[in-house]
């Protein structure tokens, strides 16, 4: 699956999308954020980490699959 990085996140993977391979078993959000924590530690640094698939933003147990287009929020801030 493509995971598409935006502000801090992309600084900590070091590039803007990232693949991560169906044989990861990823299979919902809460995977995908261990997994890419587990892999950048600097991302469970992060005051919050939003993932939003195909649009949406999505909650833990929500389902991925390698279709879906997936994207990593980071806090955001201003006023």
């Amino acid at each position: 699956m493509n995971i598409l990085m935006f502000g801090v996140t992309k600084e900590i993977v070091g590039t803007d999308s990232l693949y991560v391979a169906a044989t990861e078993k990823v299979k919902n959000v809460a995977d995908l954020k261990t997994y890419l924590k587990g892999k950048y530690p600097e991302l469970d640094k992060l005051s919050s980490l939003a993932i939003a698939v195909n649009s949406k933003y999505a909650k833990d147990d929500d389902r991925i699959t390698i279709d879906d287009e997936i994207a990593l929020i980071p806090p955001v801030s201003g006023g």
